[in-house]
């Protein structure tokens, strides 16, 4: 994650990556509820079965453009228990972690963005955890809920890092996807099976040499890291998973249809 925000481009990066770098779900959609212009009423055929690895949440895209600058008065209203949700994911964004705020997780989640492959919740709360150990502060500027629909939370997000070490300040933003627990999707509290935080207008393609370098940094992490809070995670090491999807290619022939915000 780290390395991502030297970079102060306006590209989308996940800073969670950068470490190291309604109260029931509406049966139908909310009234004020879009999704990308071009889709169908459900974005994507999200499983239904809460005990399929995390893998199989993935919702993938290819946006027309890489800019993903939020607009507030655009942003579609959401129940209390998704925007407790919410706030509680810009938090963690926001270098305040939390045991609880990352408990927002599955065991088997996947945090998936252009610098971070983390495939269980252990290695996720080692990336939340690690972040206030490299800022000095991070702060959500503004963001706008594009997406919310049955199994999936979708909002450009904008967010200012500023470096511990280096005098230096990257606002950055980003397209987050939360695809949620069958489970608990219909309760006060629900969890995330697949977090993906988009970096430009192309998905990813989880091939070649820039995956495995996302892989390994996930690992790197977590032995880096004396935390006690991130040690109550580590009974979610073994969680299950499955291989990861490979798709060729993070355009629309990689399984990422484009879609307009």
């Amino acid at each position: 994650m780290i390395n991502s925000c030297i970079r102060t481009s306006r590209r989308a990066i996940n800073p969670a990556t950068k470490a190291f770098t309604s109260t029931t779900l509406r049966s139908q959609f909310h009234p004020t509820a879009r999704s990308f212009s071009s889709l169908p009423p459900k974005m994507s055929n999200l499983p239904k079965d809460a005990s399929a690895p995390g893998e199989q949440f993935e919702a993938r895209q290819t946006a027309p453009s890489e800019d993903y600058t939020p607009d507030p008065s655009k942003s579609l209203k959401l129940s209390p228990a998704r925007q407790a949700l919410v706030d509680d994911i810009i938090a963690l964004y926001s270098c305040q972690p939390t045991v609880e705020r990352v408990k927002r997780y599955t065991s088997d989640c996947v945090y998936d963005d252009q610098f971070v492959y983390a495939n269980d919740r252990y290695k996720m709360a080692g990336q939340w955890f690690a972040l206030p150990k490299l800022f000095k502060d991070s702060k959500n500027e503004k963001y706008q809920i594009v997406v919310d629909e049955p199994g999936l939370i979708q909002f450009k997000n904008e967010q200012s890092w500023t470096f511990k070490i280096i005098p230096k300040t990257a606002t950055i933003n980003a397209l987050v996807s939360l695809s949620l627990d069958p489970e608990t999707e219909n309760t006060d509290f629900i969890r995330v099976k697949y977090h993906k935080d988009q970096a430009n207008d192309k998905d990813y393609s989880h091939e070649g040499l820039g995956f495995s370098f996302k892989k390994w940094q996930a690992d790197q992490v977590m032995k880096h890291m004396d935390s006690p809070e991130v040690a109550q995670f580590e009974s979610d090491k073994g969680a299950a998973k499955e291989p990861v999807k490979k798709y060729g290619s993070g355009a629309a022939e990689g399984q990422a249809p484009t879609k307009e915000l």
